[in-house]
């Protein structure tokens, strides 16, 4: 791996792109240090004591830490990443939306839609936590100042979108996923600093540190093993005679993924499970209690409750991801056009319900591994004292998301014919 970034480095774009990815995250990562005004940032930091404030640790590791100091990133991507995932459920449900997605510049469009929606999230999120959860460490409750706090926080979100989006087109990797990817990395040597804290304290022993560490190496093999997994489907290509040349007749194969949507599934799952806890904030009573106890890690039984409906939405955003990426009818098309055909399988038809038969087994494969590699450390981690919030999900997506921005700078290097480090 060392020996491919060295040999990236020396080609000038690749280079180019790899800097400015990494200029990008640094302004990130220094706007995460800029406090929102108006803010009272010692009442925020006693709210985090709180022994039901698991789903603000968990918000504030994938910010940053931007969260609890609430700076100006302190909503992180998460508005457009729900927004993502409102735009393409619509993309399906609703034919005017899908017949703009397949035009020429559909992509163009529904990414400005997805924009807008964003905005719209961030706005009454800011608004929100303004008014509602953090009120009292409004250090001033005018409009003027709400207003200020409201709008710090809505052109924090719009301006992580636009970041995210240049580094997608202009750098090396999804920029959305290398800002989640930034944000966790960020908080790992203070976790690292807290774990040996507590081991020194003698608040958790030492076969507690070492469960964590056969976790987290189990939790990297997997994710490897289930992100470089596929199934080669054979394809023949018929010979045909153009002119006095002849052209076709060599073998081929399909490769298709075991977990084409990456750790995507697991990002969008998170998202929708602390979309509760968050309201729950702004609702004090019944309805916070209620979450608490049943949709909660911190709740029993609500670590089981959400450990179910964590696996669920995984599998359920696999599955939905996997048929965005790849069009069963479309690529059997593309197969009969250029004359290949799988062996055994008639052209057409028959070969887009076979490639379709294979690709949910094996996404099926996929899913259910992806899920519970993401849902066990949380029950381990709930059941000892070993309170790490660098638990098994933000473990995975650090693993996944640098595993995809490795393979693009492979891609980028194959294509240069250097050979890479994933064999």
């Amino acid at each position: 791996m060392l020996s491919t970034l060295r040999n990236a480095w020396k080609i000038p774009d690749l280079r180019k792109r790899i800097l400015f990815t990494l200029l990008m995250l640094v302004i990130f990562r220094l706007g995460a240090n800029i406090p929102v005004p108006f803010i009272d940032k010692s009442v925020i930091a006693s709210m985090f004591t709180d022994k039901g404030a698991g789903v603000l640790d968990f918000l504030d590791l994938m910010a940053g830490g931007a969260f609890k100091d609430f700076t100006i990133f302190a909503l992180n991507i998460y508005p457009y990443i729900t927004a993502s995932i409102i735009m393409q459920l619509l993309t399906i449900a609703i034919p005017k939306l899908e017949e703009i997605a397949r035009q020429d510049d559909g992509r163009k469009k529904i990414a400005q839609y997805t924009r807008y929606g964003t905005v719209v999230l961030a706005l009454i999120q800011a608004i929100g936590y303004s008014i509602g959860f953090f009120n009292k460490a409004l250090i001033s409750k005018d409009f003027l100042s709400v207003s200020v706090v409201v709008i710090t926080l809505t052109a924090g979100t719009a301006f992580l979108m636009w970041l995210g989006e240049q580094i997608t087109d202009k750098g090396i990797g999804n920029g959305i996923s290398l800002i989640i990817f930034t944000g966790i990395i960020s908080r790992l040597p203070g976790g690292i600093a807290r774990i040996y804290g507590l081991l020194k304290a003698g608040e958790v022993n030492i076969i507690e540190v070492l469960v964590f560490l056969v976790f987290a190496l189990f939790i990297i093999v997997g994710v490897v093993a289930i992100q470089q997994g596929q199934r080669k489907i054979p394809v023949q290509y018929a010979k045909r005679v153009v002119g006095r040349k002849m052209y076709g007749g060599q073998s081929s194969h399909i490769p298709l993924k075991v977990l084409m949507a990456g750790v995507i599934p697991v990002i969008f799952a998170q998202s929708i499970l602390a979309f509760p806890q968050t309201l729950a904030f702004f609702f004090r009573g019944g309805f916070s209690a209620w979450v608490s106890k049943y949709l909660s890690i911190a709740g029993n039984p609500g670590v089981w409750i959400y450990s179910i409906l964590n696996v669920l939405l995984i599998i359920f955003f696999t599955y939905f991801y996997t048929a965005v990426q790849f069009n069963p009818v479309e690529y059997a098309n593309n197969l009969k056009q250029y004359g290949g055909f799988i062996p055994g399988i008639r052209p057409g038809k028959p070969t887009s319900e076979y490639l379709n038969r294979v690709l949910s087994k094996i996404t099926l494969v996929g899913a259910i591994s992806l899920a519970l590699i993401a849902s066990i450390p949380t029950l381990i981690f709930s059941f000892t004292n070993l309170n790490i919030r660098f638990g098994g999900t933000a473990l995975l997506i650090v693993v996944g998301v640098a595993l995809e921005t490795m393979k693009q700078i492979e891609a980028q290097m194959l294509m240069r014919h250097y050979k890479g480090f994933l064999k």
